[in-house]
């Protein structure tokens, strides 16, 4: 029996409700680099919202959430394909679960015919929700906040204001908010106006942001060099490399002299001729080297990622072990039960060991702070170092995996965020590109290395002095986000209790206490 046109438009339109959350859920992802379409994180959402709006029930509405974070998660870390192969699908389907409960929300304050006051409390609490998932897949075993969707926007210097006064988790709440204000302009007819009201108060708040929010002042510069090595074959070649990058600085007084991540493969420890080595270089350039090391310790069991500075006399001693290791390229999380990732990706053959705390280095006069490559991800390190005196954050990394992918340009972009929040500098230095330096509101300074190049380049990196209102106040957009929740949550609970007693109530009405039903005998 042949199905009806009817029937067959019914069930295209339930399999197009199931499937096209995936890709809208992506959709995010070309705003940040390399594609960079910035200005379509604020309607990037609108299609996922309103396919969780339009969900025939809570259920379906909760799926389609968990569908389109997949899809993001997805989009966002597709570069990972060749480490991990077919399990980064699993790890996206994982981390879409995050998103279940806000297609729940979505579909409950957006659903049907909102009144404006239902509006209202979605722009406050549809963000919230989103940036609950964030803060959750934020922890550092479940892969950590890269692709924070405010993280979109590092280049907006709107955007880099309000990261200033709540970091990245205010730009993220704020895109969200638009978001949620353009989808209800497109389908909720009653809604508009408080869209419009919405659309028009964010804006404001941005202008009283960009107006009257503390700056940070000028107080003179500091020179910095970063060497970007290049993809090499040997540790050997790449060591040899950096010397000869280095010596091209000779007679250019840089104040610090940065290489990148893994640019040291061996523990210089137990090779003293490296040392001399590279102590010739800081007496050629008249400046501290700060190198990364990535090997087995002398002093201590495990392979260790580290931070070295070195001067004219050898090791200063001033040493920092990376604290927040990359899951699966680092190490492999419970690897008694995960181990096989190693045989079908690039996962970590042996298990990298952690640092125990941040360290805030000297060089003459200059206070910097240390960070290596997955640690520029997360605002709460970056924001510790600048309250504790670091007077420019210094981040070493490589990409050099992913060197023909979005991940190079995106890792880079997060150095104008972190200095934006922190109102401090940073200059990130890469193996293979790309490197580029960053003044305290998040502004691009000097020359901006590729992934084809490989040289050495010399930065005038302006300081600052003051202190942002997101590292003194922290992430207080987030909890006020945690908070608003909590209270919404409180409040269906007690209308759900109260609406359960008022129906028992009813029922015990409509009942007939005057008549007794005899015992039988």
């Amino acid at each position: 029996m042949r199905a009806t046109p009817a029937v067959r438009a019914a069930t295209a339109a339930r399999w197009a409700r199931r499937a096209l959350p995936l890709p809208a859920g992506a959709v995010p992802a070309l705003a940040f680099p390399e594609p960079a379409l910035w200005w379509l994180a604020y309607a990037a959402l609108v299609p996922w919202l309103l396919l969780v709006r339009a969900a025939p029930t809570p259920r379906a509405a909760a799926r389609a959430g968990w569908l389109g974070g997949t899809g993001f998660m997805l989009a966002m870390h597709h570069w990972l394909m060749p480490s991990l192969h077919v399990f980064i699908v699993l790890l996206a389907a994982l981390l879409g679960l995050l998103w279940l409960p806000w297609g729940w929300l979505v579909h409950r304050l957006l659903a049907g015919a909102p009144t404006g006051g239902r509006f209202a409390a979605a722009v406050v609490l549809v963000p919230s929700g989103w940036l609950l998932a964030e803060l959750v897949r934020s922890w550092e075993y479940l892969g950590g906040p890269w692709g924070l969707l405010g993280a979109s926007q590092w280049q907006v210097t709107p955007a880099l204001r309000l990261a200033s006064v709540g970091g990245v988790w205010l730009v993220s709440f704020v895109v969200v908010a638009v978001n949620t204000a353009l989808a209800a302009l497109l389908a909720v007819p009653r809604a508009r106006r408080a869209a419009a009201i919405a659309v028009l108060a964010t804006a404001v708040s941005t202008c009283a942001v960009w107006m009257w929010a503390p700056r940070p002042h000028p107080a003179g510069a500091t020179r910095v060099a970063v060497v970007q090595i290049g993809e090499t074959s040997s540790r050997a070649e790449r060591f040899a490399r950096g010397e000869e990058l280095t010596r091209r600085l000779a007679g250019r007084r840089p104040d610090l002299v940065v290489w990148g991540e893994s640019s040291v493969g061996y523990d210089l420890r137990g090779h003293p001729s490296l040392v001399r080595r590279l102590a010739a270089l800081s007496r050629a350039t008249h400046a501290p080297l700060l190198v990364n090391v990535d090997a087995q310790r002398s002093d201590r069991p495990g392979i260790f990622k580290s931070a070295v500075l070195v001067d004219e006399r050898g090791l200063t001693g001033q040493r920092y072990d990376k604290m927040r290791l990359v899951p699966f390229g680092e190490y492999v999380p419970f690897r008694s039960v995960l181990g096989w990732a190693t045989s079908v990706g690039r996962a970590a053959g042996e298990d990298r060991q952690r640092g125990q705390e941040p360290v805030v280095m000297r060089s003459g006069g200059a206070r910097f702070g240390p960070l290596i490559c997955f640690e520029t991800a997360f605002p709460d390190m970056s924001r510790h170092l600048a309250a504790e005196g670091a007077r420019v954050l210094v981040a070493q990394s490589s990409t050099s995996t992913f060197q023909h992918s979005w991940a190079p340009e995106q890792h880079a972009s997060l150095a104008a965020l972190r200095a934006a929040e922190t109102g401090r500098p940073m200059v990130h230095a890469t193996l293979t590109g790309v490197s580029a330096a960053f003044g305290p509101e998040g502004e691009q300074v000097g020359r901006r290395m590729d992934t084809a190049t490989s040289a050495a380049t010399l930065t005038e990196v302006p300081l600052a002095r003051g202190t942002t209102l997101y590292v003194r106040f922290g992430d207080w957009t987030a909890r006020l986000a945690v908070t608003a929740l909590a209270a919404y949550l409180a409040l269906e609970a007690t209308r759900a209790v109260r609406s359960r007693r008022d129906r028992q109530r009813d029922r015990d009405e409509d009942g007939s206490p005057g008549l007794t039903v005899p015992a039988r005998r």
